[in-house]
């Protein structure tokens, strides 16, 4: 009996194991070679850990250019990565690139904790993630790409902000959610957005350029640009249009 039993489970145990590797890695040597280069070179602090996976990183995704990688940053899928040149990515984040790719321009600067997730495994034709140049992703912010998610350039998110280009249909009570599939639009901000802590933008979404997503709002509908939005869900606030500040006395600073 427990000859009969072994098979099945053994045979549960490699379909486990292969599912685990197929949401790692492209194929089985490129699993081997990153998660090599992770163990050698991934948990080396300051400067000389950043200078090792400068090099050494090169073997396993794109970089047109220099990049920053600090310590303990976990890749995914990392030969669907593309890194500008100046890119920083601080410790802690997460980038996992199955199987579209995540493409950051240059001098963007991902913060500690951020996650950038494509996760496409269902095979949408359009899924993955592409941030422009000088861009901040704040700390722990959350980016899903499923839909595709793009952004411009000098476009700044705040801590804990979420960019999710995904959606479940919830339309029959007889079926659980899970069931009845997803939407995936896709999520695009354009050049100089600006978005506060904690706001959500939600799949189908446009934020046009120049405008600001006011902290904690949760975005359900297109943002016309040079615009304040806020509030759940989220709505015009004021328009940008250059009239004179209503603080005439404050101080302003600049780099």
């Amino acid at each position: 009996m427990s000859e009969g039993r072994s098979i099945p489970v053994k045979n549960y145990v490699i379909a486990n194991l292969k599912l685990y590797l197929s949401r790692q890695a492209s194929s089985g040597w490129r699993y081997i070679l990153e998660q090599s280069l992770y163990f050698v070179f991934g948990w080396i602090p300051t400067i000389i850990g950043i200078g090792l996976r400068g090099i050494f990183y090169g073997l396993i995704l794109k970089m047109d250019g220099t990049a920053a990688i600090e310590n303990q940053v976990r890749l995914r899928f990392a030969n669907f990565i593309r890194l500008g040149n100046g890119v920083y990515l601080d410790q802690n984040t997460y980038l996992h690139a199955c199987p579209k790719g995540i493409q950051l321009g240059d001098r963007t600067i991902v913060m500690h904790g951020a996650v950038l997730h494509v996760y496409n495994f269902r095979g949408l034709p359009h899924a993955g993630i592409t941030i422009g140049e000088d861009c901040l992703i704040g700390e722990y912010s959350v980016i899903r790409g499923q839909g595709g998610g793009t952004m411009g350039n000098r476009v700044y998110t705040s801590p804990f902000t979420q960019i999710i280009a995904v959606n479940h249909v919830f339309d029959d009570p007889q079926k659980p959610f899970i069931e009845q599939g997803i939407t995936a639009e896709g999520i695009v901000i354009e050049d100089d957005v600006w978005l506060g802590a904690g706001a959500v933008i939600t799949d189908g979404v446009r934020v046009g350029k120049g405008a600001v997503v006011a902290a904690g709002a949760v975005v359900t509908k297109d943002v016309p640009p040079h615009t304040v939005v806020g509030g759940v869900p989220a709505k015009i606030i004021k328009e940008i249009n250059g009239a004179a500040d209503s603080q005439p006395n404050r101080t302003i600073y600049h780099l």
